[in-house]
């Protein structure tokens, strides 16, 4: 049977965490399940509480370094023949899991993003966070000839083989490990599809992290991965 292992990125998510493992496992795959994860040093006790939970790998960053330093270290200790990426929080619902894995599955894709705005509910929140990440998702299109609604999203799913393909490249330690692992993709000519997903996301008050300064870096994330370091 072959194996999905999901990545969870962590920071300061106790809250949370408990609750996400939770509908992960209840996820009912054709495959078996690898749950991996990946403390960004938190201080709130998120590593300490899921290193006891039973059947979940959990590894530690020694310091704050970022998501993307989260996902590649997550990412080198996975064994699976596919690799999920899922949020810590609960803006992303794992039941959704079987679609994402589909078109991989059926040997159509190298990898499938989870677009937030190709048709599913979505809980409605800041209009300048949309239109941050609709101007985001423009300029990498541009760069990498593709058609993508959502570069940002957190559901990407690789195969495993495609994966390491690219891992050696991967540099990004804070949110631009988004446009990277797309300009990535791009460049390697994986097949990639977009499948639709819902969202509910957070505000402020309940602990989402992006923030504005995060578009600057994102747009510059795009230009870099396109245009110096491909």
């Amino acid at each position: 049977m072959k194996k999905l292992s999901i990545i969870i990125p962590a920071f300061n998510e106790r809250k949370t965490i408990n609750a996400v493992i939770e509908k992960v496992r209840s996820v009912e795959l054709p495959l078996e399940k690898e749950i991996i994860v990946v403390d960004d040093y938190s201080t709130d006790g998120t590593f300490e509480f899921v290193s006891k939970m039973p059947g979940i790998k959990c590894v530690r960053n020694e310091k704050n370094l970022g998501k993307g330093a989260a996902l590649r270290l997550g990412f080198e200790n996975a064994a699976g023949d596919i690799i999920l990426i899922q949020d810590a929080d609960l803006e992303y619902n794992p039941s959704e899991y079987g679609r994402l894995i589909e078109p991989i599955l059926e040997g159509r894709a190298d990898v499938v993003f989870g677009s937030r705005f190709r048709g599913e509910e979505r809980r409605v929140l800041y209009f300048w966070h949309s239109l941050g990440n609709g101007i985001v998702t423009l300029f990498s299109n541009i760069f990498t000839n593709l058609n993508l609604s959502d570069v940002y999203t957190c559901y990407k799913v690789f195969r495993a083989d495609s994966l390491k393909e690219i891992l050696p490249r991967i540099k990004s330690k804070g949110f631009a490990i988004e446009a990277e692992l797309t300009a990535r993709a791009a460049h390697a000519h994986f097949r990639i599809f977009e499948v639709p997903i819902s969202y509910a996301g957070r505000t402020y008050e309940e602990g989402k992290k992006i923030r504005p300064w995060d578009g600057v870096r994102a747009l510059f994330a795009v230009l870099w991965f396109n245009l110096i370091d491909r």
